[in-house]
């Protein structure tokens, strides 16, 4: 891997250019003309009558793919450009003809769909059986299945139109209240304007006086930004309840559950070995009080590092480390991981201007991806860069595969990132080269633990809270702000001095409109993870390629089915999720260990 690694990305081997390049242009123009071809053979296709005629269909299903693929590659290009700079117009164009393009594009699929749902069983089995067709059965019978729930075609592409400058166009909105966010800082250089981005990283500064400062400025900014955010959230929520009811759908988590993949027997199941371990979570989060010189923690204490680890880690030094530490799992991961490092596929520097978070986009036209964070030399950059890095392994094993069996849902994606973190962090604790690094590296990876059964826990009791009275009329930003610091303290077990009140308006997570309900899919994958990583200790380097069968038919099954040929395992039972949990209690309890003599 080569040395000094840059700390920017390079996207002109996508697109040389960015918003302006000629070559961007011209792939947009062929894109919508192949879209307008595909409307004019699906305005026509008819549901096949026999197997026969099902071949007439083969190249609308052939576009349609091909027509996906594409939008994806300019759809993270749009991300990609957006994300390094706020203030690209250029950008914000793109993303806007994209959005738009893909509308046009899913009311297309929908009225495909129709075709397929007034296809005959006899005829679907028979056209489901065709080599050429096979491979994609588990799409398409999803895809007729949804279709035969949701209203007529023509309703649901004139929804899919509304939401380009409705739905879409809010979660567009709060990018720009997000830009217009600058939150001053004091140190050693003077007073400076930091972005929300750049602010965020503060707020787990190992300086709890820094921390707790920035907290403070952190919910005051957000205070004055909580009505425009409201509306936003409001309009979010009012439109996916208004198409909910269109389709007949009472359960505010159909949409979410079905497009993870998951039952509600499964969710149910995790959500309660969860809630049965948080006695051995709250035991920690009060120790670590006490190791912090406090009586409770607040909200900003429970990611501060307890203990000292070895400073600020370069960002060559991580790479190499990720490197190594993938290389014990598997040879072909920490390939990947080189090449992702050496071809600049991510964006790491620390600059004014760049949206907060991280994220993995990928380009399946391309065959690459590209990952976007801001690292600042904490374990936490490192598990986040690590995470992101899962991601991207996981779109490279689907590389070779069809375009529609490339869509895999977020429960797994997750899965796959948290994997490749829980990888790292487990190594960085068994590599600790003395008691008190092991410690802060150890406490690193409980704080995980923390983030998705308390953390993320407070986001889904929050939202499905405010979906409930979302549908009784509009919710102002104080109502918001009491749901959520209700929903908090049920999910932090009370044991918090302090809490987040406006964590609803700065979380980018409760705008994002691509999936509904993007919190419990998070826990899913970190539970599904420790559960393999568990299942990896026991079975040893063998394992690795179970891993990659198991990742390359994310796409092509249901989680029940695929845990179920992978591992034959039943996730609706709590055995699964008990095992990994036992994974964290251990960590828990090695930590009380360790810190007994410590309070």
């Amino acid at each position: 891997m080569k040395q000094p690694l840059s700390l920017t990305w390079e996207l002109d081997s996508i697109f040389p250019g960015g918003s302006s390049s000629t070559e961007l242009e011209s792939f947009l123009k062929n894109l919508e003309q192949d879209i307008a071809a595909l409307q004019g053979l699906v305005k026509n296709a008819v549901a096949p009558t026999d197997v026969e005629s099902t071949k007439a269909l083969d190249e609308v299903i052939e576009l349609l793919q091909s027509c996906s693929g594409r939008l994806v590659e300019v759809s993270s290009f749009a991300d990609c450009l957006g994300a390094q700079n706020q203030m690209d117009k250029g950008a914000v164009r793109l993303a806007a003809r994209v959005t738009s393009m893909r509308a046009g594009f899913e009311g297309i699929s929908s009225q495909f769909s129709n075709v397929l749902r007034q296809t005959t069983d006899k005829v679907w089995a028979e056209w489901m059986a065709r080599p050429e067709i096979a491979p994609l059965t588990f799409v398409l019978s999803e895809s007729r299945d949804l279709a035969r729930e949701k209203m007529s075609p023509e309703l649901e592409s004139l929804a899919l139109e509304l939401a380009v400058d409705g739905y879409h166009g809010w979660s567009g909105h709060y990018d720009t209240i997000v830009s217009s966010i600058k939150i001053p800082f004091e140190d050693e250089e003077g007073t400076k304007l930091l972005s929300a981005g750049q602010a965020f990283n503060k707020l787990d500064d190992p300086d709890p006086k820094v921390r707790q400062s920035m907290f403070h400025k952190w919910e005051e900014a957000w205070t004055e930004a909580a009505d425009n955010c409201a509306d936003t959230l409001n309009h979010l929520a009012g439109f996916r309840l208004k198409l909910y009811k269109g389709r007949g759908w009472e359960d505010i988590l159909k949409d979410p559950l079905s497009i993870n993949r998951m039952s509600q027997d499964t969710l149910n199941a995790m959500w309660d070995v969860i809630t049965n371990s948080k006695p051995a979570l709250v035991t920690y989060l009060q120790r670590k009080a006490k190791l912090l010189g406090l009586d409770a923690l607040s909200w900003v204490d429970v990611e501060a590092p307890v203990g000292k680890s070895s400073g600020k880690i370069p960002y060559d030094q991580a790479a190499k480390d990720i490197v190594t530490q993938f290389r014990k799992f598997s040879p072909k991961m920490a390939e990947f991981a080189e090449r992702a490092f050496d071809n600049n596929w991510i964006e790491v520097e620390d600059r004014p201007g760049k949206r907060p978070g991280g994220f993995c986009t990928s380009f399946p036209e391309s065959k690459e991806s590209r990952i976007f964070m801001t690292y600042s030399g904490t374990t936490s950059n490192v598990s986040t860069l690590a995470h992101e890095l899962g991601h991207a392994y996981h779109s490279y094993l689907l590389d070779d595969q069809p375009v529609f069996n490339q869509n895999y849902a977020m429960n797994v994606a997750e899965t796959a990132s948290t994997f490749a973190e829980v990888i790292v962090s487990d190594a960085q604790v068994k590599a600790a080269s003395n008691a008190e690094e092991k410690l802060a590296l150890l406490e690193t990876k409980i704080q995980n633990s923390v983030a998705f059964f308390m953390n993320i826990h407070a986001r889904f009791l929050f939202e499905t809270r405010f979906y409930e009275k979302r549908k009784e009329g509009l919710v102002n930003a104080e109502e918001l702000s009491e749901l959520m610091v209700e929903a908090q303290k049920e999910a932090f077990c009370g044991v918090l001095s302090e809490y987040h009140p406006h964590f609803w308006a700065s979380k980018l997570h409760f705008y994002i409109t691509d999936v509904p309900f993007y919190n419990f899919p998070y826990t899913v994958g970190y539970m599904f993870s420790t559960g393999l990583y568990r299942l990896a200790l026991q079975e040893g380097a063998s394992f690795a390629d179970k891993y990659d069968s198991l990742l390359q038919d994310t796409g092509v099954m249901t989680l029940e089915d695929l845990v179920l040929k992978h591992l034959g395992v039943d996730l609706t039972k709590p055995d699964f999720w008990q095992g990994a949990t036992d994974l964290i209690v251990a960590d828990i309890n090695e930590f009380l260990e360790m810190t007994e003599q410590l309070v």
